[in-house]
């Protein structure tokens, strides 16, 4: 999918207040990632996010990210309790 200034979608990121990300412990950490620049593009600002309030909810005693053909240590590095966020 392809964001953009002009689109109603990046409008939409460019203008709301507050992100809501429910099981995030089961994303890999390149998702947060590719949001933090897409955000911080849209909105024009070099702060995390962008600016915006996000909220991760998960529980971290459950499953980790799925990493296909992956060993454990790829597991946890896919996490984002590796992640410089």
């Amino acid at each position: 999918m392809c964001l953009s200034k002009g689109t109603g979608q990046g409008h939409v990121l460019k203008t709301c207040k507050l992100i809501v990300w429910d099981e995030a412990t089961m994303s890999h950490r390149n998702a947060f990632h590719a949001l933090d620049k897409t955000l911080q593009d849209l909105r024009g600002s070099s702060a995390i996010m962008g600016g915006a309030t996000v909220v991760l909810a998960g529980d971290f005693r459950q499953t980790l990210s799925i990493v296909t053909r992956g060993t454990p240590a790829d597991q946890i590095n896919a996490c984002l309790k590796n992640s410089y966020l």
